[in-house]
């Protein structure tokens, strides 16, 4: 699986996990390199708080376009350690 935002790609795994329609890719595969920071949260009832990243790509910003789990429910412990992604990221 590809994540490709801004005709760059993001993230690239093999390894991806499906939920809820969302491909959650190891945290090691995503590129530092185009990632900032982000004071965004959410909270889900079953899988915990998620935290948010922003990406930065040939100087446009995409806010809050990456989310993880630092510490998910124990029913969501497969996402713990990735990343998935959304506003206009394409994953593939």
């Amino acid at each position: 699986m590809k994540a490709t935002w801004n005709a760059t790609v993001i993230a690239e795994s093999e390894d991806t996990v499906l939920v809820e329609g969302n491909h959650y890719f190891p945290e090691s595969s995503l590129k530092r390199e185009f990632v900032t920071f982000s004071n965004h949260k959410t909270s889900c009832a079953w899988k915990g708080q998620a935290s948010y990243l922003s990406l930065m790509v040939n100087g446009e910003l995409n806010a809050d376009a990456v989310w993880y789990y630092a510490d998910p429910k124990p029913e969501a412990q497969a996402i713990r350690n990735r990343v998935a992604f959304w506003k206009g990221v394409k994953v593939e």
